[in-house]
């Protein structure tokens, strides 16, 4: 088993209730907790295993995956280092929970749709593909990963007051151009989701699957 400090991430974790099934890595947006995101991994795929951290960086008490320095800026020293503290868990909740380390989808909203961008972009063999709620463009990289196999599904809002909608357009032709298999879908309201967002990102799921 793997040591219990490489599971660093105070997290919950559900067991498939299918051999065949994925593993969906479950991150919340700011202020959310392991917790959140549960019900919207199991209504998208019931027998999917669900691995679900919380952030480890306090905003005025608020949980997050890395810093920032205002709305919308990021601190890009400390995404990289959370980065990997997170793309590291993962590989290590492979092993301590027996999944397939090769069958992990991340289901990110906003702030977690932000890091799992960035383990995309960053350490592209980490994720099989994503499920980006409300995403932004973490960094620009300089080197273009091999996403060729990766399959992303990125859900915006239309009248978003806080993700300019050049924000998923610039990250979509950014995975697009690393080979990432991208669908876009757009809410016609804001920040928060809404029932179209899950029936299209299952809809998203249920055909990736059959692809495999």
């Amino acid at each position: 088993m793997t040591p219990a400090a490489a599971l660093s991430f105070v997290h919950e974790f559900v067991r498939s209730a299918a051999k065949d099934s994925p593993t969906l890595l479950l991150l919340h947006g700011t202020g959310g907790d392991e917790r959140d995101l549960l019900p919207i991994g199991r209504a998208l795929e019931p027998s999917a295993a669900l691995l679900s951290p919380r952030g480890r960086v306090l905003e005025a008490g608020a949980p997050r995956f890395f810093r920032r320095v205002a709305e919308g800026v990021f601190d890009l020293q400390d995404l990289a280092v959370r980065t990997d503290e997170l793309a590291d868990f993962v590989t290590a909740a492979a092993r301590h929970y027996r999944f397939d380390a090769t069958r992990v989808i991340a289901v990110g909203y906003s702030n977690g749709a932000n890091i799992a961008a960035s383990i995309l972009l960053r350490r592209p063999r980490v994720l099989a593909g994503a499920i980006l709620f409300r995403p932004m463009v973490p960094f620009e990289p300089t080197t273009t990963p091999d996403l060729h196999l990766s399959r992303v599904f990125i859900g915006s809002g239309r009248r978003d007051p806080i993700v300019p909608p050049d924000q998923p357009e610039r990250l979509r032709h950014i995975l697009t151009h690393a080979g990432a298999a991208v669908e876009m879908h757009w809410h016609p309201g804001g920040h928060e989701l809404g029932e179209d967002d899950l029936q299209a990102a299952g809809q998203w799921l249920a055909a990736a699957a059959e692809k495999r």
